[in-house]
């Protein structure tokens, strides 16, 4: 391919292209191989990361943490600093992302686990709208890969 220097460092966020799935397909199509081999391979293009407000498990207090999305992982750290994450959600096992109103503060949502619910604050609705579409674009996207992979298996 051809290099390309970037003038300017790579940035935090990126929007996530609403061609995916023809970027992915074009790939195959180049490399000769199938799409389903590059999905596991493929560099994550749905990334974000930002500080969100959550509420504790045991103490329902409220922390600021530094949240970082990558692949269908959800990691958060005490700050932006910290190299070690407290947590690292695997969002294979998430069932739903949706606003929450429960909760006596705004712009909120949670994340839906079996063993737990993880309710999640942004500071504006225009971020929590951010984090919750590509959260659920990365559960369809999850589901899509799980349903790809039974027809394959029953087959």
């Amino acid at each position: 391919g051809t290099l390309i220097v970037l003038k300017y460092p790579y940035p935090r966020q990126v929007e996530e292209p609403s061609i995916y799935e023809s970027v992915r397909v074009h790939t195959a199509m180049q490399t000769g191989r199938t799409e389903s081999d590059l999905v596991p391979n493929a560099p994550s293009l749905g990334t974000k990361e930002g500080y969100l407000i959550k509420q504790g498990k045991i103490v329902k207090n409220w922390k600021t943490r530094w949240f970082t999305l990558h692949r269908n992982e959800l990691k958060y750290f005490k700050d932006q600093t910290a190299t070690e994450p407290i947590r690292a959600l695997d969002l294979t096992e998430c069932s739903a992302v949706q606003f929450d109103y429960s909760q006596e503060k705004v712009n909120c949502f949670c994340l839906v686990f079996p063993l737990r619910t993880y309710y999640l604050c942004a500071r504006t609705g225009i971020e929590a709208d951010e984090w919750m579409k590509i959260l659920r674009w990365k559960l369809s996207q999850i589901r899509k890969q799980m349903e790809q992979r039974d027809a394959t298996l029953s087959s």
